[in-house]
């Protein structure tokens, strides 16, 4: 007899169990036999549990209703039977007992549970209560069934876990759902069967970077500022490092983007390292970046995309017809954001926690690590950031312009503080780098709440090319509009994430272009904070919606970059909610510390971005669920951590806005690459509110007005124009 893993699909036959488990069982070993030479504790353990969860994942399949829908004899959406509980109850079998492959197989479609809970259960832990009986009853036939057609002989062993527990069943089940989605996503022909990982090759590109600079050294003026830049490189290549974790004080236009990466592939050459993750702030624009790694990075013959992917946002799938769309970490260097990484870390979800394997033995770059996280969730990401540090092999590199040291904070880092983290370059080199931050700005405020005409009026009398930063999607789109209409589209470009990738791209290029053109200069670009870092621009002059001290000193970095102009000034405004214009609520606290800042007549530089968070913390303290992120964690309640531990507070969907996308994601082959370039990031309340259609799994059509001036709030603004209705996305 036949029996199927998964059911025809068009003219795709039905997988054949064994031919499934067969291919879990291969990639499963692949990716444990990987990240093994990076764990310090538990190797032996995580080896033997994935192989088991592997080969036992789908047992519940093989009983007989399940059977009739996967082989096509009965029509079903789902199958009739929680096929995970017969491999769960497998294991809770005292001949061979294994609580952790039991946990594993129950959370390989939908995450772990609480775990206090699950032991609270006794021997019902991992079961389904409703089908426990059922499927104890026929389990030994299911048993029976699955010997004939895979051979099994497995090692037990004691199960105590030495490393950090949390971590570990995270990586366990990263494994098993990455080796389940990916043979499945090959089955259907979604994903190629022999796919074509680009390795490391840390010395050669070390060696491709020294020429890349030393070519721009060449093509670039003499000057101090220069040189000093070609010594801050050299110093970031030769530095000599030993610990795990390290930072980089640098200020703006000093070359970071290159120096770093340059100590990255010199210390992932030193310490056997395999990739390499550069992370911007959450809402940052990462193309910048991703375009100059490839310009420098990639060797001859290579496919630049599969050397330095650009991941822009979350795009995690559960389902079979989407999985292949899953953002994955498989190149050899990842540039990404902060939502992206840390919260995959947090994750609990199979679809998102699919790449967590990926991630032992890298050399991670958190550049602007001042914006990476809100204060709030820093305990967290810091225990992670030294777990990850000293039990998997990982490199760390907390880096910026403005660096706030949140390490040496109590609060943040606990009772017991780092011992020291070392800075890569000297202080001598440093403070030779911050001369040319030296009366480069000045810092004013205009602290009189300001609607959408007086703050677009206000903003005009400054010369210009200006910069205007904005709290929200909503008040960035809503200030350009108006801009627009009443001056004059060639007065005002717009860049947030209401924009596709490539509308940004595209925003990003003319508005670079028109600041070349010095006889062009009496316009505004309005944007997001997602302009604050890691984007090579210097305006005239700079004004940003009261915020945090260290998302101004960054916006700062794009006013007079160079230091060349003279009497140019970065202005912190306040905006009067007037029915489009949006308070971001999430910035309330920050944004008190540093009124009260220029309210006291505090000089405001790079030296206050410690203290900034220290006095919103001393001010506001940790909120309760914050305060329990930490404890969540330690009692592996997996789900809590999941829902707390949110860099952006918001449950957002993948919204496709190419129509052509949109229809070719319901009938054809499509990767996951194309999609990031097509799509933008929506509230999931604002879609149900919109009535916005599903094209497949969590995937959205956008059916609105649509633009690459506004993106989605062309279609926003439109239907809410002066309607007095606030607008919240």
């Amino acid at each position: 007899m036949m029996y199927y893993a998964h059911s025809k699909k068009g003219d795709i036959p039905a997988q054949g169990y064994s031919a499934h488990i067969r291919g879990v069982i291969s990639l499963a070993h692949k990716y444990v036999r990987t990240i093994s030479c990076y764990s310090k504790h538990d190797k032996v353990l995580l080896s033997q549990a994935v192989e088991k969860a592997a080969i036992f994942h789908d047992l519940g399949k093989l009983c007989k209703d399940n059977q009739d829908v996967l082989s096509g004899q009965k029509q079903a959406k789902a199958l009739p039977i929680n096929h995970v509980d017969a491999g769960v109850a497998h294991f809770l079998a005292e001949q061979h007992f294994s609580a952790v492959s039991a946990a594993a197989i129950q959370a390989h479609h939908i995450g772990f549970p609480d775990f206090s809970t699950e032991m609270n259960k006794g021997n019902m832990a991992f079961r389904d209560a409703s089908i426990a009986s059922s499927v104890d009853s026929e389990l030994s036939k299911l048993e029976r069934i699955h010997d004939s057609l895979i051979g099994t002989n497995l090692e037990y062993a004691n199960e105590e876990i030495k490393g950090n527990r949390s971590i570990f069943f995270r990586m366990l089940l990263s494994c098993i759902a990455d080796a389940d989605h990916t043979d499945t996503s090959v089955n259907y022909g979604q994903y190629p069967a022999d796919e074509n990982v680009v390795p490391l090759c840390a010395a050669e590109r070390l060696a491709q970077l020294d020429k890349y600079v030393e070519s721009l050294k060449q093509q670039g003026a003499d000057g101090d500022r220069n040189s000093l830049r070609n010594e801050m490189y050299h110093a970031c290549r030769d530095a000599n490092i030993d610990s795990s974790i390290s930072s980089c004080d640098s200020p703006v236009g000093s070359g970071k983007t290159t120096a770093v990466m340059s100590h990255l592939l010199a210390q992932a050459k030193k310490r056997g390292l395999r990739r390499v993750f550069v992370i911007l702030p959450f809402t940052n624009i990462i193309k910048q970046s991703v375009d100059t790694y490839r310009n420098a990075l990639v060797l001859p013959g290579e496919d630049a995309s599969d050397v330095v992917a650009e991941i822009h946002h979350r795009a995690d799938f559960e389902s079979k017809d989407a999985r292949h769309l899953t953002a994955l970490w498989r190149a050899p260097i990842i540039v990404t954001t902060a939502v992206t990484f840390f919260e995959t870390l947090a994750s609990n979800s199979t679809s998102t926690l699919r790449r967590l394997h990926e991630l032992p033995g890298s050399a991670i770059f958190v550049d602007e690590s001042h914006a990476a996280l809100p204060a709030s969730l820093l305990p967290l990401a810091w225990k992670w950031i030294n777990f990850y540090a000293s039990e998997w092999n990982c490199y760390w590199v907390l880096a910026s312009g403005s660096l706030n040291r949140f390490w040496t904070i109590p609060e943040i880092a606990g009772k017991k503080q780092p011992d020291f983290v070392p800075e890569i370059i000297n202080d001598n080199l440093r403070e030779r780098l911050s001369v040319y931050e030296n009366n480069r700005i000045s810092y004013c405020c205009e602290l009189t709440p300001k609607n959408t005409s007086e703050l677009a009026n206000w903003i005009a009398k400054f010369p210009g090319p200006r910069l205007v930063i904005m709290n929200t999607v909503q008040s960035a789109a809503v200030l350009a509009d108006y801009i627009s209409v009443q001056f004059g589209r060639n007065y005002v470009e717009h860049l947030s994430t209401a924009l596709t990738s490539r509308d940004r791209e595209n925003t990003l290029e003319r508005v670079k272009t028109r600041l070349t053109n010095k006889e062009d200069a009496n316009w505004t670009f309005v944007s997001t904070s997602c302009v604050e870092a890691g984007v090579n621009l210097s305006f005239k002059n700079g004004f940003r919606e009261l915020g945090s001290l260290v998302s101004l000193l960054q916006a700062a970095g794009r006013v007079n970059r160079e230091g060349v102009l003279s009497n140019s000034e970065m202005w912190t405004f306040r905006i009067l909610e007037d029915g489009m214009l949006k308070l971001n609520p999430g910035l309330k606290q920050a944004a008190a510390v540093l009124k009260d800042y220029f309210e006291s007549e505090k000089t405001i530089s790079p030296e206050l971005s410690t203290q900034s968070i220290a006095d919103e913390i001393a001010l506001y303290g940790l909120s309760g669920k914050h305060k329990s992120l930490v404890t969540s964690e330690e009692l592996q309640n997996f789900p809590q951590v999941e829902r707390d531990f949110k860099v952006i507070d918001t449950d957002t969907r993948l919204v496709v806005v190419d129509l052509d996308v949109a229809r070719r994601l319901q009938y054809s082959k499509f990767d996951w690459k194309e999609l990031q370039q097509v799509s933008v990031q929506i509230a999931k309340y604002k879609l149900n509110e919109l009535r916005t259609p599903i094209i497949i799994d969590n995937i959205y059509k956008w059916n609105l007005d649509y633009d690459d001036f506004l993106g989605y709030m062309a279609g926003i603004v439109k239907l809410k124009r002066y309607s007095g209705e606030a607008i919240i996305i």
